[in-house]
């Protein structure tokens, strides 16, 4: 199984990006799937999660309103578009599935596989 985040880059504050995560190895069309980042020297934040059907998604309190989670189960794959951009968004940012969750969670101890991630870095 591998997931393999891509769209990071370099932009700059106020801009966009649009990661995506492709899966293979299995279909995660009934599992979870989100986003985490880590910035230097800090710990671990949740960004957002969806559903297995997409239907229900959650949100970090400081991403909400400006960054939007999706799926689409026919390619296996998860995206976030990250609009309104701010240098304090610079991280390295990581996808994760569950193994057997459809419940959206925040929790990364119930995610079971992770992506090597992609590097977001917002200059001011």
């Amino acid at each position: 199984v591998q997931l393999q985040a891509s769209g990071g880059g370099l932009v700059q504050a106020g801009g966009s990006l649009r990661l995506s995560c492709a899966a293979s190895g299995r279909t995660f069309s009934s599992c979870a799937m989100g986003w985490f980042r880590r910035a230097p020297g800090k710990e671990r934040e949740f960004v957002s999660a969806i559903s297995a059907n997409g239907g229900v998604t959650h949100y970090g309190d400081s991403v909400k309103g400006r960054f939007t989670i999706s799926r689409d189960n026919a390619k296996n794959t998860v995206y976030l578009q990250m609009n309104s951009l701010k240098p304090e968004d610079t991280a390295d940012y990581h996808c994760a599935a569950t193994s057997w969750r459809s419940i959206a969670t925040k929790d990364p101890d119930e995610y079971d596989y992770w992506g090597q991630g992609t590097q977001v870095t917002v200059s001011s």
